[in-house]
């Protein structure tokens, strides 16, 4: 896969206001509701499965091929990215590609996609499939600016794409995160005064309670789950809530966390 919008593609060289501006641009050709070529109702768990086993993702309405959701996340080598993409259909891997760019900049909250997607585009430009929506570890429209890594990526590819954070970058939940909740909860976030970009009061993404321990003495936090670009916040939350196979993070994530480890050993 390549840019089909080759002019968002991150330019970690940009003065910080240009970065922020061109993520206003981001946000602006951005789309929230959904587009996508499946029903995400058709993703669904073929049977429960005990803690630590991956049970299989079937099409729920009967299509011929099921879709392909890929997911993205990163490891570090001193100073270098290693972007790793790993594609399921059925709940199967059908494909998993990396790549290692540099990083340019230091981390900075709200430019991630600065600093980490050269490497994550290097790596989807090594893909033979064409995911049919794309799982990213970080924000999406939880954001400053509703340009998060996800909404980046996905703009700029013009692929449905979803935002996995762990923390909470910006925005109000609309109940206290520090409680314990049970599996299944979603807790909408609301643009606030820190979402520049978005009339306050707008859902802009759910924490998602994945998966929950039964003992009152361990609790798991929730993710924090937002629509990238061509998804609703309702349909980003039923996609990783649907690819949540007995493990707090989405399948597609989880693998390819653990493929970045792996493919991170083989850079000198």
């Amino acid at each position: 896969m390549h840019p089909v919008r080759p002019e968002f593609v991150p330019d970690p060289s940009l003065s910080q206001a240009a970065m922020e501006a061109l993520q206003r641009d981001i946000a602006e050709a951005a789309r929230f509701e959904d587009d996508l070529g499946f029903s995400p109702q058709g993703i669904a768990h073929s049977g429960d499965a005990p803690d630590g086993k991956q049970t299989t993702l079937r099409t729920g309405d009967g299509a011929a091929d099921p879709p392909l959701v890929a997911g993205v996340d990163q490891a570090f080598v001193d100073d270098r990215a290693v972007s790793a993409i790993v594609v399921l259909q059925n709940g199967e891997v059908v494909e998993r590609v990396s790549a290692v760019e540099r990083t340019e900049i230091p981390y900075i909250p709200g430019l991630l996609s600065f600093r980490e997607g050269g490497a994550i585009l290097a790596a989807f430009a090594e893909l033979e499939t064409d995911p049919d929506v794309v799982l990213v570890d970080g924000s999406g429209r939880i954001h400053f600016r509703e340009a998060g890594l996800a909404t980046h990526i996905g703009v700029t590819l013009d692929v449905p794409a979803v935002g996995v954070a762990k923390n909470l970058l910006c925005g109000t939940p609309e109940q206290s995160l520090d409680e314990t909740y049970p599996e299944g909860t979603r807790i909408p976030i609301t643009a606030d005064d820190s979402v520049e970009t978005c009339p306050g009061g707008t859902v802009i993404g759910h924490a998602l309670q994945t998966r929950q321990y039964d003992s009152p003495n361990r609790y798991i936090n929730p993710l924090i789950v937002s629509p990238g670009h061509r998804v609703s916040a309702g349909t980003a939350a039923a996609l990783v809530e649907a690819t949540a196979d007995g493990y707090k993070l989405p399948e597609p994530t989880r693998l390819a966390d653990s493929y970045a480890d792996e493919a991170k050993e083989s850079v000198e």
